[in-house]
């Protein structure tokens, strides 16, 4: 099953900074269908005009998994983290027993992003905040591990999440395919950032999201240009 959520279908919150898609139900935008899908809580598609962002807030219990897909962002917290990320890098924060934090757009353009909010493995984590720089050369023809708390996953370079669940990018060009195996039972959930791509053969346009379950494989390919990211989840 392969089941696409188009742009225009999801939830939308706009104000004079931030103009939101919530693949799921967040904030104002609640729609019982839409709670989530497995561990995935949150996707949300946010443009943050320039000099824009978040106020310091807090959260607690939460693996957020943020994609900058334009631009950059900059991040600060009462642990004494700040860093900026930008276009096609991660950052990832576990706000576990609790952190304060604020997230702006420091630089001249509009900055896109998507956050994502997986639920942790347990609750009580420590809070911890990390950033990574995946260039997007490094992404091109290839399925690129973002983030991962899976167990055959430890020991690898990438940022940890406490959760069996993995986030993988990629950038294709025109007629360029990949392919993802799902072991088990496992699910995905994959938007195309950037461009529309087809996956095992159906159509999913740019922002739009496709839950994927019962696919022992998937692959994905390029309808022109394109770059998307996907979740694997328990």
């Amino acid at each position: 099953m392969i089941d696409v959520t188009s742009l225009d279908g999801l939830g939308h919150f706009q104000n004079d900074w931030l103009d939101a898609h919530h693949h799921f139900s967040f904030g104002e935008y609640m729609n019982p269908d839409r709670m989530g899908f497995g561990p995935l809580r949150v996707w949300n598609d946010d443009s943050i005009v320039a000099k824009g962002g978040f106020p310091p807030h807090g959260h607690r219990d939460m693996e957020i998994i943020t994609y900058v897909r334009h631009g950059a962002i900059t991040h600060e917290d009462n642990l004494g983290n700040r860093g900026r990320t930008e276009a096609g890098d991660v950052q990832i924060m576990s706000a576990g027993t609790g952190i304060q934090h604020s997230e702006f757009n420091e630089e001249d353009e509009a900055t896109q992003i998507f956050q994502i909010w997986i639920t942790p493995d347990r609750e009580g984590h420590a809070p911890r905040w990390e950033t990574k720089a995946f260039p997007r050369g490094e992404q091109a023809g290839t399925l690129v591990m973002l983030a991962s708390g899976r167990d055959e996953d430890k020991g690898l370079d990438v940022p940890m999440i406490h959760q069996d669940a993995a986030l993988f990018g990629a950038t294709l060009s025109d007629g360029q395919s990949v392919a993802h195996i799902f072991s088990g039972y496992r699910k995905g959930y994959l938007v195309p950032s950037r461009g529309t791509v087809l996956v095992n053969g159906t159509e999913i346009g740019e922002r739009a999201g496709a839950a994927i379950a019962g696919e022992r494989e998937i692959t994905i390919t390029a309808q022109g240009d394109a770059e998307f990211v996907l979740a694997d989840l328990p």
